[in-house]
Order: structure tokens, then C-alpha cells, then sequence
């Protein structure tokens, strides 16, 4: 199967969400664009019954799709839509057909009263079993909010895009989730923001008296680390401004507050093959909870 994007959509607010921003990103990325909605089979005492038959169900299922890749067609012209539907458990069946697709997009519900997702089960399921970039798009993303606003103050879709943030860790950098970020960053012809934190040395846990130039020492070495790290980046992507950001304190947190600026939020997960689980990462994890953009989640060994 062709490379594109894909989405998986179960007719909620959030997935309808998901799939507006995945038809975005096929056409900056110039690909098809792949609705998949996955139904589990009804238990055979419930598929007896003349309302909640498997005939009935198997109606709605393909409606889904199929309404909504007649309304992307309409809203995105030049994109290729196409709609599937498959058996199984959400889950499983996601995690699976993200195998052939170059990004998977899901929907997660926002946080009552504040900014941030609610990730379900699902989502988190299937971003710990995939090695394909998942995003994370919360229920009532507008194209308006990956834009900067308008002269007159007001949200718009014509202006540029906001930043792009890359979460990095100058200890483990890695390129794959390096190169996911830049690339974001240049097919919107925006910034890339690098946020990269460091921990404050042990006095500040013990009451003790704080070494004022240790820690402008410490500024000045981590800022030099993350400055080494992007480089080599900076040469590969002249065209790209990035703008380093190297602050003590908790990593996750400094993210989620750029986030507000932000167009995309991009985050690693570490691949971890283990007969004991998989695992996404203290800072992915918390990011993914509360970061007021749409979140990439980049998996690397």
C-alpha cells in the first residue's frame, strides 16, 4: 500500500477534529489521505435483535466513513480521501494498519476548563504499540489555532504558522525525532522552537545555600550542549529559524507552556522491547495530557 496519512475516526467530535487536521497535513505533505474506522462485531445474542443487529450496526459503521470522506472532499480539494473500514479491537486494529502510513492521526478529548487532552486507553494503547509518529488532536482543534492572529487581533488560517516546539534531551538526542520536528517546521515555513531542560543541582532539594555562579556555570554548559546537538540540523536546514531554549527546571512543564504558541508539539517516545510492557515516558506522557497544541508523539530506539 501507498504511503499516506492516516486517521482514525469513530464519528466523535475529537475524531472529526483528528481528521480536518490529518487532511491538513496530507496536503502540505502531498499525500492521500486514509480514513480508518474500526467497528468491533456485536456478541451473537445482541446481534439477534432487530435494533442492535449486526446488519444495523454494520450500516452505521460504513456510514461513518464514508459521510466523512465525502466532506473532506469537499473542504480539501486536491487531497486524496479515502475510507476504510475494518474489524477488531480498536486498538489492535489501529496499531496495525498504522504500519503502512507515514503519520497516524488520532482524537482525544480536552480537558474541561483548561488547556490539555484526555488521552483514553486507546490512544495511549496505541501510541505505546506503534513505531509510526502518532498526533494527538484534541476535539475542537481549528486550522485557526496553528496560526498566528491577524493584524486586527482575530484568529485566521491566512496568517503564518506558529512555531513549531521540539522537546529535546541534549543526553539522548536522537535524529529521528530531531528530523520529524524540522521537517513540521519547514513544510509550514515556520520556527522550530527547542525546549530543553536541565535539574537544578541537589541544594535546592536540601534547604542549602544556592552557588550562584555554579549555576550560571551549569546555564552556560547546558545551553552549549543543546547548541552542539542542533548544529549540524541548523546546516542541513538553512532555511529553518531555530530559536534554543535551555532552562532548569521540569522538562514537561517548560513544553506544555510553549505549547500555547505553538502550531505542533513534538515529543519522543523510547522503544523499549520488553517482555514486561511497553512504556511512553514521564515527560511524553504529561505532555500529552496538557499541551494546548496538537502533540507528536516520534517512538526511537
Amino acid at each position: 500500500m501507498s504511503r499516506n496519512v492516516t486517521v482514525g475516526l469513530d464519528g466523535s467530535p475529537e475524531s472529526r477534529a483528528a481528521a480536518e487536521w490529518a487532511a491538513r497535513e496530507a496536503k502540505l505533505r502531498g499525500l492521500p489521505l486514509r480514513l480508518v474506522h474500526v467497528w468491533e462485531p456485536v456478541p451473537e445474542p445482541m446481534a439477534q435483535a432487530p435494533l442492535l443487529g449486526a446488519e444495523t450496526q454494520a450500516h452505521w459503521s460504513e456510514r461513518i466513513p464514508r459521510e466523512a470522506a465525502e466532506a473532506l472532499r469537499l473542504r480539501h480539494p486536491g487531497v486524496q480521501v479515502e475510507a476504510e473500514q475494518i474489524p477488531g479491537r480498536p486498538m489492535d486494529a489501529l496499531a496495525k494498519t498504522s504500519e503502512d502510513a507515514e503519520l497516524l492521526v488520532l482524537g482525544s478529548r480536552g480537558l474541561s476548563g483548561v488547556g490539555g487532552f484526555l488521552v483514553g486507553s486507546v490512544g495511549m494503547s496505541v501510541i505505546a504499540h506503534t513505531d509510526t509518529p502518532v498526533v494527538l488532536v484534541r476535539a475542537g482543534e481549528q486550522a485557526a489555532d496553528e496560526h498566528e492572529k491577524d493584524p486586527a487581533g482575530l484568529p485566521s488560517a491566512a496568517t503564518p504558522y506558529r512555531p513549531v516546539v521540539l522537546g529535546l534531551d541534549t543526553g539522548h538526542p536522537d535524529d529521528t525525532v530531531i528530523a520529524f520536528a524540522f521537517e513540521e517546521a519547514a513544510r509550514r515555513d515556520t520556527a522550530l522552537r527547542v525546549v530543553h531542560s536541565w535539574n537544578l543541582p541537589p541544594y535546592f532539594a536540601y534547604g542549602l545555600p544556592v552557588d550562584l555562579e555554579l549555576n550560571t556555570e551549569l546555564g552556560r554548559q547546558e545551553a552549549a550542549a543543546l547548541t552542539a546537538v542542533l548544529r549540524p540540523w541548523r546546516q542541513k536546514y538553512p532555511d529553518v529559524r531555530v530559536v534554543e531554549e535551555s532552562r532548569s527546571g521540569s522538562p514537561a512543564n517548560h513544553v506544555i507552556d510553549a505549547s500555547r504558541e505553538a502550531s505542533l508539539v513534538v515529543v519522543g517516545r523510547r522503544v523499549r522491547r520488553s517482555p514486561f510492557g511497553v512504556h511512553i515516558g514521564p515527560v511524553t506522557h504529561a505532555v500529552l495530557h496538557h499541551a494546548a497544541a496538537p502533540v507528536a508523539v516520534v517512538a526511537h530506539d
